[in-house]
């Protein structure tokens, strides 16, 4: 699926977004130590662990496409997208 570099940064706003998420549960409940965390605790991190996890690789792979398919280096196309969705975050 073609994506556009709109798409792209939309994108890498929402694995941006669940990775604050994960990093805010890892505030609240401390470090990852082994037995530390409830069942409760370990299941809600593991649940939006799994959604950035998802969100990033999906990102990824549609910013490795976007740049094969526009004739471009894929790591400025992933620059570009990080910097206008970040960009626009910190203006906000």
């Amino acid at each position: 699926m073609a994506h556009t570099f709109e798409d792209l940064v939309m994108m890498q706003r929402a694995a941006d977004e669940a990775h604050a998420r994960v990093l805010a549960l890892r505030d609240e409940y401390g470090p990852p130590t082994a037995g530390e965390w409830s069942e409760e605790q370990t299941t809600a991190y593991d649940t939006v662990w799994r959604e950035w996890r998802k969100l990033a690789e999906e990102t990824q792979a549609a910013v490795t496409e976007h740049a094969s398919e526009q004739g471009l280096g894929r790591y400025d196309v992933e620059m570009d997208v990080k910097k206008a969705a970040r960009h626009a975050e910190a203006a906000a």
